[in-house]
């Protein structure tokens, strides 16, 4: 698979994530359809660069974010919902970030973003990368180039290109 570009909408997909009554299905038509989204992909949750670099800058940047027009930021991972609903809760980002479990990385690996880091005992994951998501249709992309790093797909660059 190609990695999506932009222009291009997003595939369907369905991801999980954790609510107060419990695991919800959520598909793209339902996060993206008629909203300006921010996008994060990390290679795990509780992983040192995804924890310490990467979703903190999005939500130190939250309100910066939502005033320039975005409706909802939200991070994905190749990870199942529990894990995802237990980061939410550890980061301090439920009810600012989105947190969707693709635990299988079908979503990922539909647009062309997914890892092979087997050789660390990780398995199938997302590469890190942040997209600008108008009504389903990519407007941006960055793909982190630099291992452990989190500065391109990071919340300064997005902040930069909105």
């Amino acid at each position: 698979m190609t990695t999506i570009s932009v222009g291009e909408k997003l595939p369907e997909a369905t991801f999980k994530t954790m609510t107060e009554e419990g695991a919800k299905s959520l598909t793209t038509a339902e996060i993206f359809a008629g909203k300006k989204v921010v996008l994060f992909g990390v290679p795990g949750a509780f992983t040192p660069t995804c924890s310490n670099n990467h979703l903190p800058g999005y939500l130190e940047n939250h309100d910066a974010l939502l005033a320039r027009g975005v409706d909802t930021i939200a991070v994905v991972a190749v990870n199942d919902h529990h894990v995802m609903g237990a980061w939410a809760r550890f980061t301090g980002g439920e009810g600012k970030i989105v947190y969707l479990a693709d635990g299988n990385g079908q979503f990922v690996k539909s647009v062309g973003l997914d890892a092979d880091f087997s050789g660390g005992g990780m398995g199938l994951r997302s590469k890190r990368f942040s997209m600008i998501v108008d009504d389903g249709t990519v407007t941006t992309l960055n793909i982190e180039s630099v291992a452990g790093q989190a500065v391109e797909a990071g919340a300064a660059k997005v902040l930069e290109q909105l």
